[in-house]
């Protein structure tokens, strides 16, 4: 079937919509024929289904592959997935995001794309506000966004992303307790036996440092401190304000208010939260604990990052592989002002 190349589409005659649009919904009809993106195209004159012409000369695979990578962005990225999700059995066609795919054992016209396809190269950076905005644009008509990403061997890993809203079932935040405490080097102590024991035990906060006095984080500390349980001092017994406690925690860490922010709405939201430095997170999270002696696994790995934040996708594959092989969900919490948003990331199989 004769086609020609035009700008970044492939034109195709009448024939053309009966021949591929109707039978494997390549394209889309136009009056006058078929219009082709350059990705339907390529794979269509791979399979022998295509001779495309520019300006009466026609042109091999390779001349037109070369043409295409001229006339779009990514264009070998974006072949190397669509390819394979259609040798995988999928009607794919291109779309905003790159493309939409339909449920297997369904196509255009039969019911609507359940998923949207972006796809990236493992070099690039992703901004975090462009993969909300990608999110949000799929879930508000009821999608499933999946990032694409081509590694420099042309190997595929198939993301989903969605986001979150993470309910916990800790009933009470804190006990009911109050108790003077000590600003030390990084950390803070509570030296009350009883309080100690309580927030240790029923609140499952901070580490013993021995059977009477209680170890806190910062995070914690500042969360403790604004519902009234812990007053805290500096090693002079002077009383500090919140202020004064923000400041001096954020000299010694620079996000330091970003983690208390997450760390805030996770506890707010029924959430034990314990530092995820072990598996090279902010925070590894509870939704429930009953007591210190029998801790469960927790359900998820959080790192929390700021809005203008841009995903090296190298970094954002190690995170999510460890959480998966230690049986968690890794969450993103977004910096949004004095709260936080949740990106969901996981790898799935296509």
């Amino acid at each position: 079937m004769k086609t020609q190349l035009k700008g970044d589409r492939v034109l195709a005659g009448k024939e053309a919509v009966a021949e591929l649009y109707k039978t494997g919904y390549f394209g889309r009809p136009r009056d006058d024929g078929l219009e082709l993106s350059l990705v339907e195209a390529a794979y269509l004159q791979f399979r022998g289904k295509l001779d495309i012409e520019l300006e009466g000369r026609l042109l091999d695979f390779r001349v037109f592959f070369e043409q295409a990578s001229l006339r779009q962005e990514n264009f070998e990225l974006k072949y190397i997935v669509y390819k394979d999700l259609k040798e995988r059995g999928y009607y794919v066609q291109p779309s905003a995001s790159d493309f939409r795919v339909y449920p297997r054992g369904s196509h255009p016209g039969k019911s609507a794309a359940r998923i949207f396809v972006h796809v990236l190269s493992e070099r690039q950076l992703l901004p975090v506000k462009l993969l909300e905005d990608s999110v949000a644009s799929a879930e508000n008509v009821h999608k499933q966004f999946i990032l694409a990403v081509v590694d420099e061997e042309s190997d595929l890993t198939f993301y989903e992303i969605k986001t979150a809203a993470p309910e916990g079932e800790m009933l009470e935040p804190s006990p009911v307790v109050k108790t003077d405490a000590t600003f030390l080097e990084d950390r803070v102590i509570a030296w009350d036996p009883q309080a100690s024991g309580a927030l240790y035990t029923r609140g499952f906060y901070g580490k013993m440092l021995d059977p009477e006095r209680l170890q806190l984080s910062l995070v914690e500390s500042l969360y403790l401190f604004s519902r009234g349980v812990i007053v805290v001092r500096d090693r002079k017994g002077k009383v500090f304000s919140f202020e004064e406690f923000v400041e001096k925690a954020s000299e010694i860490e620079g996000s330091f208010l970003r983690k208390y922010s997450a760390y805030k709405a996770l506890r707010d939201s029924g959430h034990v939260v314990k530092t995820g430095f072990k598996f090279g997170t902010h925070f590894r999270v509870y939704r429930k604990v009953e007591t210190v002696e029998k801790i469960p696994h927790s359900e998820y790995l959080v790192n929390v990052i700021p809005a203008d934040y841009e995903f090296r996708l190298p970094v954002m594959s190690g995170a999510v592989r460890l959480a998966n092989s230690v049986r968690k969900r890794m969450l993103f919490a977004v910096e949004k002002g004095e709260g936080v948003e949740y990106l969901d990331i996981g790898r799935v199989k296509m």
